[in-house]
C-alpha cells in the first residue's frame, strides 16, 4: 500500500522539489549575482536541469565568503589602534616623496593611472621602495630561507602550494628553527594546493610544532584542487622588514638546479619598504579569516627607511570586497599604454573585457607582445586559448609561444614605465574566482629588467602565424573551439 503511494506520488513530489528549488536558485541570482550572462546561466541551468542545476548552484554558485566572514565577525581584522593601511594612508611624505610622485604624475598617462589605482583599491602610493626580481627557485628559495633563518620577531608564510618535496623540507626545517627560536611563525596554505603531495604539509609543520591554517577546507577528493575561492597569493614576510611575492609557489620543479622531473620557470620579486606593511596587512587579513587569531604588529616608524626608487601600490583581488580590482586595473593600464605593452603569463582566457581592451590598444598603434607557454602543464588549456588568437592578430597584436620547460611567469609592463608583479594569472580562475596579490609599480629601472625577461623569453619563442592558424585542420578547431566553452571555469 505504502509503496503504491509513493509510486504515485513521487512525480508530484520530485516536480514540486524542483520548481521550488530552482525559484529560489532564480531569487538568490537576480538578488545576488552581479554577471547578466552569468544569471540567465544559473537560472537556465536550475530549470532545464531538474534538481540537479539547483544542487551544482548551491555547489559552485554561491560565495561563501562573506558569509564566512560574517560568522566570524572579523572580516576585516584590526590590527593595530589603526589599520595599516590608515596608518600608511597617514604617514607624512617627506620633500624626496612628493618630488618622486610629482615627477611621477608628470609623466604621460600615469596621472590617470594613479588615481585609477587609489579609486579601485582605496590603498596609497607608497614611495621609496626596492623591488628585486629573483628567477626561478634557484634565485628565489635561498634569499627567502636566508630572510627566514635570519629573524628574530616575525615569519609570515601564505603560499597557495607548499609541497613536502625536497625544496618544501628545506622550508620546513627554517620554519621549525625560527619556532623554536622564539620567533612569531604563521603559516597559511590553501586547502587544495595544500593536497598536492603526501603527506600534507600542514601536517608535517603541526608535527613540528608550527601554527599553521589552511584556507577554506574541502572535504572532497584530489579533483576539488580545480575547485573555485582558492587563496592563489605567495606572501612571505620576516620581521615586518623584507617581503616576497609573484608567482612561485614552494616546490621542488622551480628550482631548475635541482634537475626536478617536471621544470616550472617562473618569477618572483623582493620587496623592501612600505609595501611590506601592505603585504602584511594582506596576510593579517588572511590568516584572521582562517584561523580566528587577529595578529597584532609593533608600532614602527612614521616615515620608515628608504630603499630605493620605485613607487608601488598593492593591489589585492578576489571573490569578495575586493572583486574586480583587477580586471578593472588591466584594462586602465591598457587603456593607458602609448607604446608597448608586455605580457608574460602562463595562462591566457581573459574575458571579452580584457580581450577587447587589447584589441583596441593594438588598433591605437600601441605594440602588443603576448608571450605564453608552447605547452601548457594544463591540456585543456593548450586548446582553449587558441581560438582567442585570430581576432588579436587581425589588429597587430603578436602572439609568442615560449618553449619548454613549461613558463609559469607573470609580467605586464607598460610603456616602460609601470608594472604589475604577483599572483594573478589573465583567466577567470584569478581574475574572478581565486584571492590573489599584486603589486603595480612605476620604475623605468624595473620595467626595464621585466621587459628585458620578456625578451628573452621572446627571443626564443615561436611567433603564431595567423594562416597556419586557418589552415588547421576542422578537427582541432573544433576541439579548441568546445574547449574554449569551459574558459569561465579553467
Amino acid at each position: 500500500m505504502l509503496f503504491d503511494v509513493i509510486e504515485t506520488a513521487w512525480p508530484v513530489l520530485v516536480s514540486v522539489l524542483h520548481v521550488s528549488a530552482a525559484l529560489l536558485v532564480t531569487m538568490h541570482a537576480v538578488l545576488g549575482r552581479r554577471e547578466v550572462a552569468s544569471v540567465i546561466g544559473w537560472i537556465g541551468l536550475a530549470w532545464l536541469a531538474p534538481v540537479i542545476g539547483s544542487l551544482a548552484y548551491v555547489a559552485f554558485g554561491i560565495n561563501r565568503i562573506k558569509r564566512k566572514a560574517v560568522r566570524l565577525g572579523h572580516p576585516a581584522p584590526v590590527l593595530r589602534p589603526s589599520s595599516i593601511t590608515e596608518e600608511l594612508a597617514a604617514r607624512v611624505l617627506d620633500a624626496d616623496d612628493e618630488r618622486s610622485i610629482a615627477s611621477l604624475l608628470a609623466r604621460p598617462g600615469m596621472r590617470g593611472l594613479t588615481r585609477l589605482g587609489e579609486s579601485v583599491t582605496g590603498n596609497p602610493l607608497l614611495p621609496g621602495n626596492r623591488i628585486t626580481a629573483l628567477v626561478d627557485g634557484d634565485e628565489a628559495y635561498p634569499e627567502m630561507l636566508a630572510a627566514i633563518n635570519s629573524a628574530v620577531e616575525s615569519v609570515w608564510l601564505l603560499s597557495y602550494i607548499f609541497d613536502a618535496d625536497r625544496v618544501g623540507l628545506q622550508f620546513l626545517d627554517a620554519l621549525r628553527a625560527a619556532h623554536r627560536r622564539g620567533v612569531q611563525v604563521r603559516v597559511l596554505i590553501d586547502d587544495v594546493g595544500a593536497r598536492y603531495s603526501r603527506p600534507s604539509m600542514p601536517s608535517r609543520l603541526r608535527d613540528a610544532g608550527v601554527p599553521v591554517c589552511t584556507f577554506l577546507p574541502t572535504r572532497g577528493p584530489r579533483l576539488l584542487r580545480y575547485s573555485n575561492l582558492r587563496n592563489h597569493r605567495k606572501i612571505l614576510v620576516v620581521d615586518g622588514d623584507v617581503g616576497f611575492t609573484g608567482g612561485m609557489n614552494i616546490r621542488e620543479g622551480h628550482q631548475l638546479s635541482l634537475r626536478p622531473e617536471s621544470p616550472v620557470r617562473c618569477l618572483h620579486f623582493k620587496c623592501e619598504g612600505p609595501i611590506v606593511d601592505d603585504m602584511e596587512q594582506v596576510f593579517a587579513t588572511d590568516w584572521a579569516f582562517s584561523c580566528g587569531e587577529v595578529l597584532t604588529i609593533p608600532a614602527r616608524k612614521t616615515s620608515p627607511d628608504k630603499h630605493g626608487a620605485v613607487i608601488a601600490r598593492g593591489i589585492p583581488d578576489g571573490p569578495d570586497a575586493d572583486i574586480d580590482n583587477l580586471p578593472e586595473m588591466l584594462i586602465g593600464a591598457l587603456a593607458t599604454a602609448r607604446e608597448r605593452i608586455r605580457l608574460v603569463t602562463p595562462y591566457f582566457l581573459p574575458d571579452a573585457r580584457v580581450l577587447s581592451a587589447l584589441r583596441v590598444a593594438a588598433m591605437r598603434g600601441v605594440a602588443v607582445d603576448i608571450v605564453l607557454p608552447a605547452k601548457n602543464n594544463i591540456t585543456i588549456m593548450n586548446w582553449a586559448v587558441v581560438p582567442q588568437f585570430a581576432e588579436l592578430l587581425e589588429v597587430g597584436c603578436a602572439v609568442w609561444l615560449s618553449p619548454p620547460p613549461f613558463d609559469h611567469t607573470k609580467l605586464f609592463v607598460v610603456d616602460g614605465q609601470w608594472s604589475l608583479i604577483g599572483s594573478t594569472n589573465w583567466d577567470a580562475r584569478s581574475l574572478r574566482l581565486n584571492f590573489e596579490y599584486n603589486i603595480e609599480c612605476f620604475d623605468h629601472g624595473l620595467a626595464a629588467t621585466l621587459e628585458a625577461l620578456a625578451e628573452s623569453r621572446i627571443v626564443s619563442a615561436h611567433r603564431v602565424d595567423m594562416t597556419a592558424l586557418r589552415t588547421r585542420p576542422l578537427w582541432q578547431q573544433l576541439r579548441d573551439g568546445l574547449a574554449r566553452l569551459l574558459s569561465p571555469y579553467l
